[in-house]
């Protein structure tokens, strides 16, 4: 595959330079455009940009006198910037098991590729999804982690308890497999069941092994608030994963969940700066928005309480003799998180309560919080909307320079269709917390080369043209808490591999997206 690009890449240049007077030499697209943001300089400058055979093979001021194009797209005062790439994703959930989707909830947000198997999820088998996705097509590029839970389950299930030696050599088995099939590196959920079971030790010897193979390591960290080791503590073991296994560490979706470690943003912040001073590569993303997602469960239910299967965590919350203590746990949970009013049901499952907060709920159904909780969890659970961020916080990680936009998309939650033109319209074109070229560069060319995509980001010759085209007054989300998957606007044309996805503000059904290998475009 590499050797293909590069012969592609290649061909291309020669054919320009072999370009005599007289001949007309034909491409397949010419972008004109006022306002070009190319990645590799921070001001915009007019010109032309040519692609052929999928990559971008020039990108000059002005067009060539003996070239023409098949399709010529005049973007005129339109924002013309790399495609964006978020590095955590669920969209994968979308597409799998043979679903052929064109992502258009991405497409539209200006995404051209996707990172899936975050927060320690996902297939442990990697080479036979990428291989799977290759087949049957798919919207935009897509690049996977293995993920620790999924390993841990293969090989323990969700037991509370340490690996055997021998368990311990099966799971760095499994991440060496997914490794040499070209995982992105290894991510955890260490918040999660089962990866909350895992010591800081076991993650490292895991870490190790994506390490050996040029990975990252990615991590939905162990707490984000004050539930065990507290958020101060959860960036530490990050770091000291980083170090002791040597790779670079990548935090997801950073925040500062509850009341309780508002304003520990500046603590965080100054831990990462040193870590990096020291030459620790650590970076982060963020999604635009001051509600997380998750499930009535997941925001309330303590971790020890969850393991094993699902049965069997139910039948320890209708357990009369556990139910007390559970309960006292819940409710401190509940506090942390803001209350009642904080958690808004957004499961489009669940029209019975979608719409109300849990405040809402126990007062229709005559109950208090924590018991309208359980029942919601009994009767199969429901993804909410949970209030837990300040203002401040949210900004201070967003201007962070080693900060770059992700969406987090889940269901129930406007982020996976609104999460790049929210934060343009809301924290670029209104407050005006970033100017453009740096929305641009922390939702594209930090992003690449934080992950070693070295081929994309940029709009440079050789690179591949994955390229958005955005209306700078119309770019903005639909979606909102109550109508989650609502489309985004403002996207006039949007280049996937050299292929069009959008034209003129329609979504093609072309699925021209490519999955991303680590050993072959990374690092």
């Amino acid at each position: 595959m590499r050797i293909n690009k590069l012969t592609s890449i290649i061909a291309s240049v020669i054919l320009l330079a072999g370009c005599t007077k007289g001949t007309l030499q034909s491409i397949d697209t010419i972008i004109i455009g006022e306002v070009i943001y190319s990645g590799a300089s921070e001001t915009p400058f007019s010109g032309v940009i040519g692609i052929d055979k999928g990559n971008i093979v020039f990108v000059q001021k002005h067009l060539p006198t003996d070239i023409k194009a098949k399709k010529t797209i005049n973007a005129q005062d339109f924002i013309i910037a790399p495609g964006f790439i978020d590095p955590h994703t669920h969209a994968c959930n979308d597409f799998k098991g043979g679903l052929t989707n064109l992502n258009a909830n991405y497409l539209t947000q200006g995404v051209s590729t996707v990172f899936c198997n975050v927060d320690g999820g996902g297939d442990v088998n990697v080479a036979g999804t990428l291989q799977d996705y290759q087949q049957q097509g798919i919207g935009t590029n897509v690049g996977l982690y293995v993920g620790h839970g999924s390993v841990r389950k293969a090989v323990m299930g969700r037991v509370n308890r340490a690996p055997s030696n021998s368990e311990l050599e099966q799971m760095r088995e499994l991440v060496k497999e997914a490794m040499n099939a070209g995982a992105l590196g290894l991510s955890t959920g260490l918040y999660y069941v089962p990866g909350n079971y895992a010591t800081t030790e076991e993650v490292i010897e895991l870490a190790k092994v994506a390490a050996e193979h040029g990975g990252v390591y990615d991590s939905h960290i162990r707490d984000e608030s004050s539930y065990s080791i507290g958020l101060i503590g959860a960036i530490e073991e990050v770091i000291t994963i980083g170090e002791e296994a040597r790779l670079p560490v990548h935090i997801a979706h950073i925040k500062a969940l509850g009341t309780d470690v508002w304003g520990e943003s500046e603590q965080v912040i100054k831990l990462i700066d040193n870590a990096r001073a020291r030459g620790i590569k650590v970076s982060a993303d963020q999604y635009p928005w001051r509600a997380s997602g998750t499930s009535v469960a997941g925001s309330l239910v303590p971790r020890e309480v969850l393991a094993g299967s699902k049965e069997e965590y139910l039948a320890r919350l209708q357990d009369a003799s556990q139910w007390p203590t559970i309960r006292t746990a819940m409710l401190e949970n509940l506090r942390r998180r803001g209350g009642a009013d904080s958690l808004l049901i957004s499961d489009p499952t669940r029209p019975d309560i979608c719409g109300k907060t849990l405040a809402q709920i126990a007062e229709d159904w005559q109950l208090d919080a924590i018991d309208a909780a359980k029942k919601i969890i009994i009767s199969g659970n429901a993804r909410v909307a949970s209030f837990n961020m300040s203002e401040d916080d949210i900004k201070a990680y967003m201007q962070a320079p080693w900060v770059m936009t992700s969406s987090d998309g889940s269901p129930g939650h406007p982020r996976k269709y609104a999460s790049f033109p929210k934060k343009y319209h809301e924290y670029v074109y209104q407050k005006k917390w970033l100017n453009l070229a740096e929305f641009i560069h922390k939702s594209s060319t930090l992003t690449a080369e934080t992950f070693g995509l070295t081929n994309r980001g940029k709009l440079v010759v050789g690179n591949v043209a994955d390229i958005v085209i955005f209306d700078k007054e119309k770019f903005a989300a639909n979606a909102d808490y109550l109508n989650p998957e609502k489309l985004s606007s403002g996207v006039q044309w949007m280049l996937i591999n050299g292929q069009l996805a959008i034209d003129n503000g329609k979504v093609l059904n072309v699925l021209a997206g490519q999955t991303i290998r680590q050993n072959q475009s990374l690092r």
